[in-house]
């Protein structure tokens, strides 16, 4: 069986990358950008950073900063007027994964109109949207070359899975030099993010030789650094391998897709607003002790990549070490509970049922090596609290 590999047309990867924006667009036959950022790259002036490079080559852009951590469809609603009302013919997506995910959005509906709902999975999207140059500032979401964009329905508290090639950004400039100024809870959650996007890509039922090996080596660059980075942002060492380890993790999991760690995120992201790389670290050590019974050797493979397993390891004793730092880095990254994230444990409990019904209707479930029912997802969110 073949693998069809999508990735954007140009990646320009190391420190100072952000900075060939004018020689990308002028590649790509681009001059009038739009910026889709957040407010916190506008205080930073990374934001003003790229129009001053631009207008040094006599191109302006405009800026929307309006973008919101869990992008909901109300709150892209005001870029998608000024996409489409503007004479952009392309879009900068600056930030982490919510901008990024917000110009994917953006992006299809300002050019094709429509409700996003209307381009949730099942649904492919072939479709291209305005161009857009993805510009990350976190090492985790690997958005920046994912067909794939979560777009929150604040009406029915679903998040909804929106995939096809139309999502895929045309470039991705991937600067570790912008990852310098995250606080370490965004670290964090970030990096054990884009860490589950490796493991997930390489105990995939859709996993290929080709997903593997970009899984494998981001697991080889992410574990080592993760607590580095986290406990010294400045440095650059770790940064680097933080920031080429979300982007290969966000090449094979683009490929091989993500499976029941993310299945039983997006709804605890969706009902109690958690940041999504935070619910996939509560979940990330429940939910390989379920799976491991199906894809021991795999998740041995897993252990013996990140460093915490030898080759000499039985598969049994590689796993238990897996488990065993799984457990290790949420502790030392201060990663809390349900209850310790300030949940209300009646609304928790009593969202059970309609929890495990989204996980499994998002279809990620469905690639795990052990496939779980209901109930078993249910169990697994009452191990969490």
């Amino acid at each position: 069986m073949s693998t069809q590999v999508i990735l954007p047309r140009i990646m320009q990867i190391g420190e100072g990358a952000s900075q060939d924006i004018p020689n990308v667009l002028a590649s790509l036959g681009c001059t009038r950008p739009l910026i889709i950022t957040d407010k916190m790259m506008v205080q930073l002036g990374y934001a003003s950073r790229i129009q001053d490079i631009l207008a040094g080559q006599q191109m302006s852009a405009d800026v929307f900063d309006d973008t919101v951590p869990e992008p909901t469809v109300a709150s892209i609603q005001a870029g998608v007027e000024k996409a489409r009302n503007g004479d952009y013919d392309c879009i900068i997506a600056l930030g982490g994964g919510s901008p990024i995910d917000s110009a994917k959005a953006i992006a299809i509906l300002a050019k094709h109109g429509g409700e996003m709902r209307d381009y949730k999975f099942p649904r492919i999207v072939i479709e291209s949207g305005l161009p857009i140059i993805a510009v990350p500032t976190t090492a985790g979401t690997g958005s920046e070359v994912t067909r794939v964009t979560i777009i929150a329905d604040e009406k029915t508290d679903e998040k909804m899975l929106c995939v096809g090639i139309g999502f895929m950004p045309v470039a991705a400039l991937i600067d570790f030099s912008l990852t310098l100024s995250l606080p370490a809870r965004i670290t964090a959650d970030t990096g054990i993010d884009a860490l589950t996007h490796a493991m997930e890509a390489y105990v995939s039922k859709k996993a290929s030789l080709y997903s593997d090996s970009q899984a494998l080596s981001a697991m080889r660059l992410i574990a080592p650094n993760l607590r580095r980075a986290y406990h010294d942002g400045s440095d650059k060492a770790a940064r680097e391998a933080m920031m080429l380890g979300s982007t290969l993790a966000g090449v094979a999991f683009s490929n091989a897709s993500v499976a029941l760690v993310h299945g039983m995120s997006r709804p605890i992201g969706a009902h109690f607003h958690v940041p999504h790389g935070l619910s996939n670290a509560m979940l990330l050590p429940s939910v390989t002790a379920f799976s491991i019974p199906a894809a021991a050797e795999r998740y041995a493979d897993c252990a013996r990549a990140m460093g915490v397993a030898s080759e000499q390891d039985s598969i049994e004793v590689a796993n238990d070490k897996l488990l065993t730092e799984l457990r290790a880095l949420n502790d030392e990254l201060q990663v809390p509970t349900p209850e310790q994230f300030g949940i209300d444990r009646q609304q928790y409990f009593d969202q059970l049922q309609v929890m495990a019904q989204q996980a499994l209707a998002s279809g990620s479930p469905n690639n795990n090596p052990r496939v779980p029912s209901a109930e078993e997802i249910i169990e697994i969110y009452q191990q969490l609290w």
